[in-house]
């Protein structure tokens, strides 16, 4: 299969290169020349989340050098379960991504990247994968690429603007992993990255690879989660199972949406942003407006201009049939915190802050009488908000074992203003 840019500038490549080059040379963002059909009874045989992966991606791979050893990537890269819960409350589930090494949705489409980079052919020279972070991804990256050889892992994230425990997995790698605390926004982390990927004076001298969503071999693994569960769904009532995803950059939700292009039974999909109002303000009719972020109670949310939302209108390109396409909604400060309170005052339910997002437009969808079986993406695990979350609920969060023994080493990161210029002479430098 063939790989476009969004952009229309650019000619086509094979997967292999759009994952290698990361951004397209006309700046836009690969997507596949056209999406697969499966039906459910096409995934029958498939006993494991790996499994589903293998089959779902298998058209993607179609045809490039890769192809043989996607059974080897997703036996690699999923090595833990995504499961689909109840909640308290009727036709309400959970899907927990958060079961990986650094707790986070994250960590499988990371592992997987590094799998995928691992099988392509490069030169000699250390490969720097550059990874901008509002909180979750770049632990995961580092996680995924740490002691690999021949590859190293920059991080940017802005400083003070994640939670404690994420800026400590940021910094507790070392050894092939470098956290920079850039002074400003994820917005300015992206744009960094974007810069230098885009920057062939650098690349002739580091080659660079990037591990954010805007990379296929991020994106396109994670629909297999959001297939798994629908097809258990379907096993078992033979019914859609529809999902709310709580969104920032549109990385995962664009890998639900994927999912259902590609015949999965999957229904309608719910985008719960928080105050950081782009996507929200363009569903409700306004023009697609990208404005600084803020800081908010779900920090890796604090995304001001999804770069995936090029992505969103290359698959409906009209706008009217777009925004009639999903429920979107910003949920603020004020209604995270209450749903915290309230889910675990009722019910003893747990959320981290980005999860009780969607859990709030959860319930504002069933007051309104949406009926159907709704899952909502818990993306991360609620420990590692602890500072948030415990004083809500008026109790400790436990902490999983995989997290506990990265929050036991040391952790330092460097500063780095939000200039291009510094981030330049920093990866050149090394």
């Amino acid at each position: 299969m063939n790989f476009l840019s969004t952009r229309g500038g650019a000619p086509p490549v094979s997967l292999s290169a759009a994952i290698a080059a990361g951004l397209a040379p006309d700046g836009g963002l690969y997507v596949p020349a056209r999406l697969p059909r499966f039906a459910p009874h096409e995934f029958d045989d498939c006993a494991t989340l790996a499994d589903v992966a293998g089959r779902l991606l298998a058209p993607f791979f179609a045809d490039d050098a890769l192809a043989a050893h996607l059974p080897a990537i997703c036996a690699e890269a999923f090595t833990f379960a995504a499961p689909l819960r109840a909640l308290a409350t009727p036709d309400d589930f959970v899907l927990e991504l958060f079961h990986g090494p650094t707790a986070a949705f994250k960590d499988f489409g990371a592992r997987f990247l590094a799998a995928t980079l691992a099988r392509l052919p490069r030169a000699a020279a250390t490969l720097t994968i550059l990874v901008a972070t509002s909180g979750d991804t770049g632990a995961a990256v580092a996680a995924a690429f740490h002691r690999r050889p021949g590859v190293r892992v920059v991080i940017l994230y802005p400083d003070g603007r994640v939670a404690p425990r994420q800026a400590h997995q940021l910094g507790c790698f070392g050894d092939n992993v470098r956290a920079l605390r850039v002074a400003g926004s994820f917005d300015d982390c992206q744009r960094l990255v974007k810069q230098a990927l885009a920057d062939r004076a650098l690349a002739a001298r580091v080659p660079l690879a990037a591990a954010n969503s805007i990379s296929l071999g991020r994106l396109l693994p994670q629909m297999a989660y959001y297939a798994e569960a629908a097809l258990a769904h379907w096993r078992a009532q033979s019914t859609l199972l529809h999902f709310v995803v709580p969104t920032g950059n549109l990385g995962n939700a664009l890998a639900c949406v994927l999912a259902r292009a590609c015949g999965l039974p999957i229904g309608r999909i719910a985008l719960a942003t928080n105050a950081n109002r782009t996507l929200a303000d363009f569903f409700a009719g306004g023009d697609f407006a990208p404005r600084a972020s803020v800081a908010t109670l779900a920090n890796a949310m604090d995304v001001g201009d999804p770069s995936n939302f090029e992505r969103l209108r290359w698959l409906h390109p009209d706008a009217a049939a777009l925004r009639r396409e999903f429920i979107v909604a910003s949920i603020d400060d004020a209604a995270i915190a209450a749903t915290l309170r309230a889910r675990h005052a009722r019910h003893g339910e747990v959320f981290c802050p980005h999860t009780a997002a969607a859990v709030c437009l959860l319930e504002r969808l069933r007051r309104d009488g949406v009926d159907g079986a709704w899952a909502v993406a818990a993306t991360a695990h609620p420990a590692k908000f602890d500072r948030i979350v415990e004083p809500l609920i008026g109790a400790a969060v436990p902490v999983p074992p995989a997290l506990a023994e990265l929050l036991a080493r040391p952790s330092a990161a460097q500063s780095l203003p939000a200039d291009y210029a510094a981030l330049r002479d920093a990866l050149a430098a090394d």
